[in-house]
């Protein structure tokens, strides 16, 4: 089944959960990505915050797969910051293979949050924020289809 990020937004955190349980780590992502934050999943206030966490606070990541190495972009400006460390790791969720977005060694703002994400469909990933090995939010990442500008 393919899916979109409004249908992410209306599922609860145990429905996103189990999607990302039983989800293939997929490929090392390359390039950037448009991300929404999933907070309040599953509420009729999930959509609104994405939306100004979008506009105000993060817009997504840029992959860089041959290096292994992430940034986000923050900001309205989609300021390129706050670097990431990206392998293939043992989920702290479920002990299954995922992409781990390791920030422990790259930076000081962040070092306490570790992300993972899985492949959901065609550039298309789901992932979890983890604060100091305590499960936070999820969110989407969107990849460009190749061919497409």
């Amino acid at each position: 089944m393919d899916y979109d990020v409004l249908q992410l937004l209306q599922m609860t955190s145990e429905q996103l959960d189990q999607l990302f349980s039983s989800s293939p780590s997929g490929d090392i992502p390359d390039g950037p990505a448009k991300g929404t934050a999933i907070i309040a999943p599953g509420t009729k206030f999930s959509q609104e915050i994405a939306e100004l966490v979008s506009l105000f606070a993060w817009r997504g990541k840029t992959f860089d797969a041959k290096r292994g190495v992430l940034r986000n972009r923050i900001l309205p400006i989609g300021l390129n910051a706050i670097i990431a460390t990206v392998y293939k790791g043992e989920s702290w969720f479920d002990k299954k293979e995922c992409i781990v977005l390791d920030y422990s060694e790259t930076s000081l703002v962040a070092r306490w949050i570790r992300d993972e994400i899985r492949s959901i469909g065609p550039n298309f990933y789901l992932g979890r924020v983890y604060w100091d090995k305590k499960p936070l939010i999820h969110f989407a990442l969107q990849f460009q289809q190749a061919g497409t500008p």
